[in-house]
């Protein structure tokens, strides 16, 4: 199935879960997508990283955008797997991309920003993503946009946004030694902040370092 695969960037006070890792910037959150995405449901998954998951946790008592939640399982010492009921006044986008058809990829802190990597059929589906974010104040924009980008596929299962950060850093000469840019030039280029970019380009790179291991394991190396 083709469709077009974008990069965007969000920011209102009351997306979901901003205050809580505006207050623990060693944390990232991802959804689980598969977990389901009807807002009737009630409760929400996504998985967590932190260094600390008490400070996560403080942030999350004071979050106005979460009601309840819960630590449903730990998967290592920095991640795990949490579930959200959301307050009222809690704004969430991923209803407005699944009605669309779509499908939210990734989703990324930055402070209070979100980058958000999100699969559509078609480029005209996200007139509806905007009209909704204009209709209640949130900031947006859009970063990247891919053409016949094919959903559920993508290089050493990197996420769109990850494997921009590396090609970025790749052709700034990042990875050079020397180095001929800096961390600081990468985020420049990509539109983000020095800890997200930092951030992507570590988990993209652990992400291909485990994908090639696995591989060799298998025999294909």
């Amino acid at each position: 199935m083709t469709g077009i695969s974008a990069v965007v960037r969000v920011e209102h006070p009351d997306i979901v879960l901003t205050e809580t890792v505006s207050r623990d910037r060693s944390s990232t959150v991802r959804s689980v997508s598969e977990a389901g995405t009807d807002p009737t449901a009630g409760k929400f998954f996504y998985h967590i990283e932190s260094a600390d998951f008490q400070a996560f946790e403080d942030g999350l008592g004071q979050d106005p955008t979460i009601r309840a939640f819960e630590r449903v399982v730990e998967t290592s010492d920095q991640r795990a797997l949490y579930s959200f009921e959301y307050a009222e006044r809690a704004k969430v986008l991923t209803p407005i991309v699944t009605a669309a058809n779509g499908v939210i990829l990734d989703m990324e802190n930055d402070g209070s920003t979100w980058l958000l990597t999100i699969w559509l059929p078609e480029r005209s589906d996200l007139d509806q993503l905007w009209a909704f974010a204009h209709s209640h104040d949130i900031d947006i924009e859009l970063l990247r946009l891919s053409d016949h980008q094919r959903f559920g596929e993508s290089a050493g299962e990197l996420t769109e946004s990850q494997r921009e950060a590396l090609r970025v850093a790749f052709e700034q000469g990042y990875f050079e030694e020397p180095r001929e840019a800096t961390l600081s030039e990468v985020a420049a280029e990509l539109g983000i902040s020095q800890p997200a970019a930092g951030g992507l380009l570590r988990r993209g790179t652990k992400q291909l370092v485990t994908s090639c291991l696995l591989n060799g394991e298998d025999g294909t190396e």
